[in-house]
């Protein structure tokens, strides 16, 4: 199958492909093609580099990238970025798996995120829209921001932050969180953001893995209609933490708190100081000198903290949002998630400003004070590209069609999806109450260590209902079995990348072996993400979730991800979560947990429809052994099911690591 859309002149077309047997199950299910608009495809960025390059198709110009790739993200980082000096040698593979990129050149993401847009007429345009729980507002311009992150770079000038440093962020998501990670980067510290609301023990041991001299908090931050105490928090995660000179903090909620004297300033108090002046040299940085560290979430473990670079990282970026969501410079972007994972760094903070986007951030809950808010936000602004989570996706179904269906949505032209794979049924909602069937969605996968999206759709790409769909260009994966042998169509098995890219992770912080070992070592050569997949016979890739969520039954290997989308097909389930228990017979059994929608309770009779349910989407062997019925899921505060803590609390075992876990 390929990737050229075949011209039509409906807003969206369907087509219905011929049915084929589920290759464990056994049970017929129907593939869906689900056809992008004409016009959104004839003027896509993608289309025009595809006509600029020469090519007649996407494969075409995919298959050249693929064999040319250094060429490809050299091209790339001469046109979307701005250099201070041109790089000697685009990829350094002497030392693999430290690879290194763009060698030589001398960069800043501060500069290409603001700097250079304050030159141009971008000066005044809207660079940020900031909107709270409580109705308040905050509109920044380019210049505006500028000059606010020139100020914020001073004053941690001025308390002696300097290149090379860390700086450990702990803000709610608030203008003031973009500020810091840009003052950081103008300055030339890592910046390791800690999101707001995590615990003590979470903050207190990246505070003390980064060895963190100083700290920026706030005084709290609003979620759900309540305040989040982070100053609180604060305190008591350094109070074991020598190495903490500094504490800044920002006031947001304006609620008392204590403030430890010679350690503790006012942020507002320091920015009305004359060193606080909105202007900033700033620093020259080398391609390969770290932006900043990020600590992996926790779903398999203790957190690492991954190290990301200056150059490459921010190619990666601005050539994945630029062909991907087709950011057009009347866009109004929107990325619902928080500054603090990975996919704010990328997609929130960085990617959007270095080409120049006006965007969205909002402080709260999806569903605070009712469930509109979201919809409410796209009407009100206008949102053009809207890009979400699953879970997040799956939470909003609960309330049903009548709550978007108060808005006008029509300014939507593109949807997106992180953060794990969504199930078809969440898909089809997204598509058709939210996208009105005329959106297509970018279901986006990549993760912390990659930087970047690495399997995702495009503007072009006819679309299947739960899959990534194919490789990025200059991207090479595949699915190789526990022998390192390519897997056969629609066959499990272990995701792998074949080739460095730009905005990949360098190493882990403190602990460069641990990051070959983790990642570079099952087949050598090749960067395995840890994550189960298939890919079919159009070559789309399907993934399945961490391997550790993969469970064998009587020898049949079962995603947790396609036993939960089974679930979440019926119209009584919101959302479900699948692990395997160990069992005498069967080797695991299949057990559940489950939160129903509105107006549906809790029985025997329905956890029996359930188990049936499963049993004729997916097979026999699929049919759960229990049935669960639950309030509420162990996830992390990025919203993924946290499946080993519930694993763990079946079997009566240690929790592991709980410093990611959603309170």
């Amino acid at each position: 199958m390929t990737d050229q859309v075949t011209r039509s002149d409906a807003p969206a077309t369907v087509s219905k492909i011929a049915a084929v047997s589920g290759d464990k199950a056994g049970a017929a299910e129907e593939q869906t093609f689900y056809y992008p608009p004409n016009d959104l495809v004839e003027t896509s960025n993608i289309m025009a580099y595809v006509r600029e390059k020469g090519f007649d198709s996407y494969d075409e110009l995919y298959e050249w990238s693929i064999k040319n790739p250094q060429e490809f993200w050299a091209d790339m980082a001469r046109r979307l970025v701005d250099w201070y000096q041109p790089w000697d040698t685009i990829l350094d593979e002497s030392n693999a798996p430290f690879y290194k990129w763009f060698v030589g050149g001398k960069i800043n993401i501060a500069y290409n995120a603001l700097d250079r847009h304050v030159k141009t007429w971008r000066k005044n345009k809207v660079a940020l829209i900031w909107e709270s729980e409580q109705g308040e507002t905050k509109t920044f311009t380019y210049y505006q921001l500028w000059q606010q992150v020139n100020r914020w770079a001073n004053v941690l000038k001025a308390m002696g932050v300097k290149r090379g440093d860390r700086v450990t962020i702990y803000l709610p998501r608030i203008p003031e969180l973009p500020i810091a990670m840009l003052a950081c980067a103008k300055v030339g510290a890592m910046h390791s953001v800690v999101y707001g609301g995590f615990s003590v023990e979470a903050l207190h041991s990246r505070i003390q893995d980064a060895q963190s001299r100083l700290v920026i908090t706030a005084d709290g931050g609003w979620m759900n209609g309540k305040v989040v105490e982070l100053k609180k928090i604060t305190d008591e995660a350094i109070r074991t933490s020598p190495v903490v000179e500094t504490v800044l903090v920002v006031r947001r909620t304006g609620h008392e708190v204590t403030m430890q004297p010679g350690r503790d300033v006012w942020m507002h108090d320091l920015l009305a100081l004359p060193i606080a002046s909105p202007k900033f040299e700033t620093e020259v940085m080398d391609a390969e000198d770290p932006l900043y560290m990020l600590y992996t979430s926790g779903t398999t473990g203790a957190p690492k903290g991954l190290v990301h670079t200056q150059g490459g990282y921010q190619v990666g970026i601005a050539t994945t949002l630029h062909f991907v969501f087709d950011i057009k410079e009347d866009d109004v972007y929107w990325c619902a998630a928080d500054p603090g994972w990975v996919t704010g760094h990328s997609y929130i903070v960085y990617g959007p400003l270095i080409l120049g986007a006006t965007q969205v951030m909002y402080e709260g809950a999806p569903s605070y004070p009712y469930p509109n808010r979201w919809w409410s936000i796209v009407e009100k602004y206008g949102v053009t590209v809207l890009y979400t989570a699953p879970t997040a996706i799956r939470g909003l179904m609960r309330f049903g069609e009548a709550w978007p269906n108060r808005h006008d949505l029509s300014s939507l032209r593109l949807l997106g999806s992180v953060g794990e794979p969504i199930n078809p049924e969440a898909w089809r909602w997204y598509y058709r109450v939210i996208g009105k069937g005329r959106c297509p969605i970018m279901d986006t996968w990549w993760q912390t260590e990659t930087g970047m999206f690495m399997i995702t759709p495009n503007p072009t790409t006819p679309l299947k209902p739960g899959s990534g769909t194919k490789p990025f260009l200059g991207i090479e994966a595949d699915v190789l079995n526990e022998e390192g042998q390519p897997a056969g169509p629609d066959e499990d098995g272990l995701l792998v990348i074949k080739r460095p890219w730009p905005a990949m992770l360098r190493t882990i912080y403190g602990d460069p072996e641990r990051y070959v070992r983790q990642y570079w070592s099952r087949f050598p050569g090749l960067y395995t993400a840890g994550d189960a997949a298939r890919k079919d016979e159009d070559g789309y890739f399907w993934v399945i979730g961490r391997i550790d969520d993969v469970i064998k039954v009587s020898g049949y290997r079962l995603g947790t991800a396609e036993v939960e989308s089974a679930l979440v097909s019926h119209p009584a389930v919101a959302e479900a979560a699948a692990i395997g228990l160990p069992h005498e017979v069967k080797g695991n059994a299949i057990h559940t947990f489950v939160i129903l929608r509105q107006g549906y309770e809790a029985s025997e009779e329905l956890a029996e429809e359930l188990r049936q349910h499963v049993g004729k989407v997916l097979g026999p062997i699929a049919r759960p052994e229990a049935i669960n019925f639950v309030a509420s899921l162990p996830k992390t505060r990025s919203g993924k099911i946290m499946r080993r803590v519930l694993k763990a609390r079946a079997l009566g075992l240690p929790e592991g690591d709980l410093s990611t876990l959603e309170a």
